[in-house]
């Protein structure tokens, strides 16, 4: 098993696809990938048949704007920017985990700990929790307890820092000077989250390499001032705030000290290329991903979902 989790190419996976997925940690789903419960229900158990032991389906299921599981087949979920109480975030995340664990996900792709600012590019706008770096530490510790509490596993997002960058890192390379301390207080509160997720992000003062690729941003700030010990993926790899080769931004990721390189294009030669680029599952990354497996499984609880609705309902209203 190599530690990458990948795209595929639509909403059902081809000779080839499958030939590659049994080298893979784990499979990406996006919207380009899902049609229907029944489609996905086929595509799902047809990647489970593929991937090693152990293998992991994830998905961006933040709400609002960010969401693979829509309306009219799945419910919608309001944006981290409308959830203004840790209940109402606590609700959110465990109604978007029973969507995502009966529709056979894994791993979500949430809650962004960014801060937003008034100046940073709208690529995080609303997606980020309101108020101050408190408050976000807050609401987003309770987003990802109630993903925890329907039994998935929340990867925080975007380490160490996104929201005062004025770029979307989709598209070209975003540049700040440094680290904020402000920034960096919703990662430290949310230390003992089982993933978090980097961001594609130069900070001058500390490195010339986005911190992605930066050994001095991962042990310095991501596991040593931010204190995390968990399972650490990239953001996705194919994304325009990168160069090199899809193999080359994996190898240079996993180098750094990420744990997974995610790469999300589902084009099948730039999947090959990523595979062929790393190595196995190291010891510490499995001991790590193991762990937050563990975490999932311990903090699951047996929800009321009806009343879960209702609540959130009138919370909301």
């Amino acid at each position: 098993m190599k530690p990458a989790i990948v795209g595929v190419g639509g909403p059902e996976l081809t000779d080839p696809e499958r030939r590659v997925l049994q080298d893979a940690l784990g499979v990406i789903l996006f919207a380009r990938n899902i049609a229907d419960p029944a489609q996905l229900a086929a595509l799902v158990a047809d990647i489970r048949a593929c991937l090693p032991a152990g293998g992991l389906l994830m998905v961006d299921q933040e709400g609002g704007r960010v969401a693979r599981l829509r309306p009219p087949s799945w419910r919608a979920h309001p944006p981290a920017r409308a959830l203004t109480t840790r209940r109402a975030a606590w609700l959110t995340g465990a109604l978007i985990a029973l969507d995502c664990v009966r529709a056979g996900f894994d791993v979500v792709a949430a809650p962004v700990l960014d801060v937003a600012s008034p100046d940073g590019h709208d690529v995080i706008g609303d997606r980020a929790f309101p108020g101050g770096p408190e408050q976000v530490a807050e609401l987003g510790a309770a987003f990802a307890d109630g993903l925890l509490a329907g039994g998935v596993q929340p990867v925080g997002k975007h380490a160490p820092g996104h929201g005062r960058a004025r770029a979307d890192s989709h598209q070209t390379l975003p540049v700040l000077d440094d680290v904020a301390t402000d920034d960096l207080l919703p990662f430290a509160r949310n230390a003992a989250l089982p993933w978090l997720m980097t961001a594609h992000v130069r900070y001058t003062n500390r490195d010339m390499n986005p911190a992605t690729h930066s050994a001095p941003i991962i042990a310095g700030v991501i596991r040593g001032a931010i204190g995390f010990a968990g399972v650490l993926v990239t953001d996705d790899l194919a994304m325009h705030a990168l160069s090199g080769s899809p193999g080359e931004r994996a190898a240079r990721a996993l180098a750094a000290g990420c744990d997974v390189a995610l790469h999300c294009s589902g084009i099948l030669d730039e999947t090959r290329d990523v595979l062929a680029s790393v190595p196995a599952v190291p010891a510490a990354c499995a001991a790590r991903l193991a762990a937050a497996r563990a975490r999932a499984v311990d903090a699951r609880q047996e929800l009321d979902e009806p009343a879960l609705v209702e609540e959130r309902a009138a919370l909301l209203s």
